[in-house]
Parts: structure tokens; sequence; C-alpha cells
């Protein structure tokens, strides 16, 4: 076991620190601060960078040649700390305590230790580990609550307004997809350019208020949760799967919900999320392709191609056809016969 101290803060102290216990040195481009790991340690880099009003950023892509324990031990306050795992299994304790919280991937913690406790990371040997922090100094941060924030549930509200760490705050859950796609956006511009600096702090930002949204979303009964999971895109693909193999049969919504184990409320959500539209408007869009497809391919009658693909009549099956296409489906079928012929006889 290797372990590393950092006793400083903001975010550039931090990265130096990382430095010097790593026995190398780190670079600084538009105020963003880099360390390579070396190879006597293993692979990987550390970057971070720090905003006006508390905010900041730092990422670790790592592969330890041995188990590696972080210690952030500054005699301060520490900053709330918004922990996203994104590859490999994270692990986390307060300083005070004995306790370690295990954080697997797609999972998030927020962690905010008491006092001028600190905390420890702990990374595995040879094991790729990718994380995220969004860091939160709350007394630098009271300059942009400049109103009270009453759409935010009080717990929350305490341990934002919380500046002199007088309790630990401690929550994890799986982040939302959402949450993944945006943190995802780090490396949309590439190393020295002004852009990149700017596009992290909005960034930051924008992971704060999902994170807010988030939490209050996990405070809910599983029943009402409404925010799709990162965790939880295998079971939007298998009733992506269910609704294209089972036109013909189509359970209700409740019923697919179910059988993927999610809610109601997460697979609108996930549908919404991955095609901007509604579970019945995926499903009524999947019938019509595939009656389009049946109408060129064979010479199935309407009635036939209604029922093939969950439509209890031809006559239905023809007003959905023409409000989505703009001709009824005997008149799409004599034009492609039309056309075949026409370049058939060239």
């Amino acid at each position: 076991m290797k372990n590393f101290i950092v006793s400083s803060l903001p975010l550039k102290e931090v990265i130096s620190d990382l430095a010097r216990e790593l026995e190398t040195d780190y670079l600084e481009s538009c105020g963003i601060f880099y360390v390579r790991i070396p190879d006597e340690y293993g692979q990987g880099i550390i970057v971070g960078t720090d905003f006006k009003d508390g905010l900041g950023l730092i990422r670790y892509e790592c592969r330890f040649k041995e188990d590696v324990t972080i210690e952030y031990t500054v005699d301060k306050v520490h900053p709330v700390k918004f922990l996203f795992s994104m590859e490999g299994e994270l692990q986390h304790q307060f300083t005070e305590e004995s306790e370690w919280h295990s954080i697997p991937k797609y999972k998030n913690a927020i962690v905010a230790s008491s006092a001028h406790y600190g905390h420890c990371i702990r990374f595995k040997a040879c094991e790729l580990t990718i994380y995220n922090s969004l860091e939160l100094n709350r007394k630098d941060f009271q300059s942009k609550i400049n109103c009270k924030p009453f759409s935010i549930v009080p717990s929350w509200r305490d341990m934002l307004n919380d500046i002199t760490a007088k309790k630990t705050f401690y929550h994890d859950g799986f982040y939302s997809l959402e949450l993944s796609r945006i943190i995802d956006e780090w490396d949309k511009y590439p190393e020295g350019d002004w852009l990149k600096s700017l596009h992290l702090e909005g960034l930051a930002y924008r992971i704060l208020v999902l994170q807010i949204t988030q939490f209050q979303d996990d405070l809910k009964s599983e029943g009402k949760k409404t925010l799709l999971r990162k965790s939880e895109l295998n079971q939007m693909l298998k009733a992506i799967h269910m609704i294209e193999e089972r036109l013909e049969n189509l359970p209700t919504i409740s019923e697919i919900a179910s059988e993927v184990g999610l809610n109601d409320n997460k697979l609108q959500q996930g549908f919404k999320e991955l095609f901007g539209k509604t579970v019945n408007l995926y499903i009524r869009e999947k019938r019509l392709e595939s009656a389009r497809t049946l109408l060129i391919n064979t010479d199935q009658t309407l009635s036939t191609i209604a029922s093939t693909i969950g439509y209890q009549s031809p006559s239905y099956l023809s007003k959905m056809f023409r409000e989505e296409y703009g001709v009824k489906p005997s008149e799409f079928r004599r034009h492609r016969e039309r056309r075949r012929t026409e370049f058939g006889s060239l």
C-alpha cells in the first residue's frame, strides 16, 4: 500500500502536492493543472482547475501498480466533494471514521467532512480508475446564493449553508444518464485551448444543477423516481428490443416497464432522453416503419399487415399511415409498384 498526502488547498496546490508525492513536476495551461503518473507508480493523469466563487473540478484517470491511498489532510474546512465513478471502483473514507464507502462504476457520492477533518481516497492496484470530483467551497459559494433556494430540500440547504462544517454529510446513488453525458464532455476541447477552461467552468455549474436535481429524485420512493440512471441503460435497451420484436402482441407500457425492471416514469423519461419522444410515439413510429417495409417487400393485404404490427383494423392503420407519410397505404404501394415497373422496362 502506497500513501500520498495532500495538505493544501485550492486545487492548484492539490496538484502541486500530488506532484511532490509522485516525485514529478506538474504543468499548467490556461489555468488548468496537470500531473502525469510516473512509470514507477503506474500510468495515468490527474487534472484540476479552480473557478471563481468556490467551484472546482478535478479528474483522476489512473492505473497504479499497487494499492494507493490519497489522504487530504489540510487543516481547514474541506470543500464538499461530488464524486463520480466512471470506471473501476473508488473507495472513500472520512479521516475521523473507520468505515470505507465503496463507489463502483456508474455511482456517485456527495461527501462533506466535519470540522477540519479530511478525506481518504483509495485506488485498487492494477485497476483502471476514472473518477471526476466537483469541489465546492461552501463559504466562497455563498456569494452565488443571492435568493432563498426554496426548491431545494432542507437537508441539502443545511449542508450547503454549513460553512463551518459542523456536520458530516454522505449520500450516494447511481448518477443519471444526463449527468454521465455532461461529464463525458470533459475532453471536448484540446489542452492549451482557452475555450477548454471556459467550457469546464460551464460544465461545473451544469453538474451542480443536475446533482441537486438528482439528489431530490433519490429521496423519492422507487415508483416515483423519474431520472434514468446510467446503470439502467441496459434495461432501456431491453425495452427498446421488446418493442421492436413484439409489435404484434405488445404488452402495455406498464407491463414493459415492469418486465425490464423500471417504473413507468423512468421508462417515459428514458425515451425522452434517448429519442426525444414518448414511449407511445416511439411505438407508433416503429409500427408504421414496419408497415411501410411490408408494403414495399410483400404482397400482404392491408388487413394482414395491420394485424402483424399490432393494429386491430386496417382502417386505423390507413389513418395513422396517412398522418405520418401524407398518403394512404394503398396509394403508397401503387406508387412503389409503378416506379418498379418503370425502372424494369428501361
